[in-house]
């Protein structure tokens, strides 16, 4: 999948996801299933994965493959990825990951803030996604706390799949 295509999936998704919460009642935001997290800790669960990606890519390169290295296989396809991802997902089902383990419930006076911020941290990632060097996206990698180290151009892909996941999941159970 070229950069293009990738940093078009990544704002197709990312607009679906807030086009969705934003049609939604406010009521709804503080609510989810039982023992499971609220449409606003999704939201927020989003963002917190994108922050780090985009604080990694906006490093200079030499010190991403210093800190983590250089893949050392080709780089999987989008559905390949989306296929792992589904796959590690079933051995840690209710597990939670880095900084969304800990969360709160964000506020509704949060809401509009964090779906803004959602659409800025889309944005940069886009941009970073068109701006990186095709050898960089498919030489460096990045650890990711499910998948282990995976080349960025992989690690970009899972995200616009991460979005859709979160996605599809409000819109089945919430």
């Amino acid at each position: 999948m070229d950069k293009d295509s990738i940093a078009n999936l990544i704002d197709d998704k990312n607009q679906a996801l807030i086009n969705w919460i934003s049609k939604q009642d406010d009521e709804k935001w503080l609510e989810g299933p039982n023992g499971k997290w609220t449409t606003g800790q999704h939201a927020l669960h989003l963002l917190q994965s994108f922050k780090p990606l985009n604080a990694a890519l906006s490093m200079p390169k030499f010190v991403l493959r210093y800190k983590f290295g250089k893949a050392n296989r080709p780089v999987r396809d989008y559905q390949t990825v989306v296929n792992r991802y589904q796959e590690r997902l079933k051995g840690v089902e209710g597990k939670t990951f880095g900084p969304s383990k800990n969360m709160g419930v964000p506020a509704i006076s949060e809401k509009q803030y964090l779906l803004d911020r959602l659409q800025v941290e889309s944005k940069k990632l886009q941009y970073k996604t068109r701006k990186i060097s095709d050898k960089n996206l498919d030489s460096l990698i990045l650890p990711h706390p499910l998948m282990g180290k995976m080349p960025i151009r992989e690690i970009i892909m899972w995200t616009a799949y991460h979005i859709e996941h979160h996605t599809n999941t409000l819109k089945e159970k919430y």
